[in-house]
């Protein structure tokens, strides 16, 4: 009798572990966004730049682009850095050189689209080597207005364009 129990819960069992781990949720929606960077005419190094996600309460929830490639000067990007520490797990947002005084650049970043319009914020962070770091060199609450706009920078970056894609 125990046995022919056994035997009948087992492959109950087994069906309920593959239905409730065998089936993600729903994916997220991301929307691609055109990102044009102009930056000061500063002179020196070229500028380390990274955008990053930060939740309501205004911390870091993820990294969506990081403009500069050697990893020996990420330490300048001081609170991105802490966040992130010497490991760096999971960043893919990193591509190649840094952006000089006077230049811009043209990136395309993604923005999963429930975080528009609930209290996200982008925050642009900028350092050149033997000179300064700001923190918030261009930051921005993230809307349906925001995301199709210019906003002017405090430090290395001139303003930041955003348009849809």
């Amino acid at each position: 009798m125990k046995n022919t129990i056994a035997f009948k819960l087992v492959p109950i069992l087994c069906v309920t572990v593959f239905v409730l781990l065998g089936f993600k949720g729903k994916p997220v929606e991301v929307s691609s966004y055109k990102c044009m960077i102009q930056m000061t005419n500063y002179s020196g190094e070229g500028a380390y730049i990274v955008i990053s996600l930060l939740n309501p309460q205004g911390d870091y929830e993820s990294t969506l682009y990081v403009q500069g490639d050697d990893d020996e000067w990420y330490s300048d990007i001081i609170d991105w850095w802490q966040f992130h520490g010497k490991v760096r797990t999971n960043i893919d947002a990193i591509t190649g050189a840094t952006i000089s005084g006077g230049e811009r650049t043209i990136s395309v970043i993604q923005i999963p689209n429930d975080k528009i319009d609930t209290g996200y914020k982008i925050r642009f962070e900028s350092a050149v080597e033997d000179q300064e770091y700001y923190r918030d060199d261009v930051a921005f609450e993230l809307t349906s207005a925001s995301v199709k706009s210019k906003v002017e920078g405090t430090g290395f970056i001139r303003y930041v364009r955003m348009m849809p894609q």
